[in-house]
């Protein structure tokens, strides 16, 4: 049994897996992801400092949340979002669908394949003639 702290509240929980807060406080959150979420499809250019005060979110917990790829953002936004590999600019998530692509092949290639088994040729008697008993 895994005890902690709740980060949140300082509650102490069982703690299973994700992020350490207790499961009062992760209710919570994901209210107010609900709340962001409408806020943001009603107010499709705020910002993330107005969608912050608006909502009552801290800006890091939004950006975590399109990091995550929880929230998008709309074209044309007044927010900018880059790819932390290439710094174009992105709707969500952490990396553009070109890096994306780009990391997916590179791990693709350093993947040993399995070798396919190379047949064995058999082999002609005549050549290799060997004396054979009878009982």
């Amino acid at each position: 049994m895994n005890v902690r702290n709740c980060k949140k509240c300082g509650k102490i929980f069982n703690y299973v897996s994700g992020p350490p807060i207790c499961m009062q406080c992760k209710e919570k959150l994901e209210e107010k992801f609900q709340e962001v979420k409408k806020y943001i499809q009603d107010n499709r250019h705020a910002s993330i400092p107005q969608v912050s005060e608006a909502c009552e979110v801290s800006t890091n917990q939004i950006q975590q949340w399109l990091r995550e790829e929880r929230l998008e953002l709309a074209e044309g936004s007044g927010i900018a979002l880059l790819c932390e590999n290439c710094d174009m600019p992105i709707l969500s998530g952490r990396f553009c669908e070109k890096c994306k692509s780009s990391m997916a092949n590179r791990l693709n290639d350093s993947i040993k394949k399995p070798e396919a088994p190379k047949p064995k040729s058999k082999k002609d008697p005549k050549e290799n003639p060997k004396m054979r008993f009878l009982n």
